[in-house]
């Protein structure tokens, strides 16, 4: 699999492209299924998606926002990183992430992983994976607004 082809930026929209993987900056809004139709998926049998979404309720607190920071020029990498070990260890096609920054509002999208494979199981497995490491090793901070205060929290939640 090559995923060495040169960078295709649409400044537009955030897009970073880099053969079988696409990051989306996306500092407004979230659309999966834009994520997912900008992805390659020649030759694939499933498209295996996570979407992380903000909980009204947390702990049994009602959560006004959540508001994500991020170190902007570090987290692009980080996730091109991830993805491409994906690829190399699950032997997926393809995968696409995007993440949310700022203010995000109850019901609204915050993280979308999307991986294309030849078979569903490796795309799961890729899938479920990938979710935990970018927890574990994006630069990203997340406080919660709620309705006990504003409390900081590790990860994407």
């Amino acid at each position: 699999m090559n995923t060495s082809r040169e960078f295709a930026i649409e400044p537009e929209r955030g897009w970073i492209e880099m053969g079988q993987i696409l990051i989306e900056e996306a500092p407004q809004s979230l659309d999966p299924e834009i994520l997912r139709t900008k992805m390659d998926t020649e030759g694939c049998g499933s498209i295996v998606s996570f979407l992380g979404i903000t909980r009204g309720v947390d702990d049994g607190v009602k959560v006004h926002q959540l508001e994500f920071d991020a170190w902007a020029e570090k987290l692009p990498s980080v996730l091109h990183d991830l993805a491409s070990q994906a690829i190399a260890q699950f032997g997926v096609y393809s995968v696409a992430m995007s993440h949310r920054t700022g203010v995000v509002l109850p019901g609204e999208n915050i993280v979308s992983i999307q991986v294309a494979s030849p078979h569903r199981k490796e795309g799961f497995t890729a899938c479920a994976w990938l979710i935990d490491e970018l927890k574990a090793q994006a630069p990203l901070w997340k406080k919660e607004v709620r309705a006990d205060g504003e409390h900081w929290k590790g990860g994407l939640g």
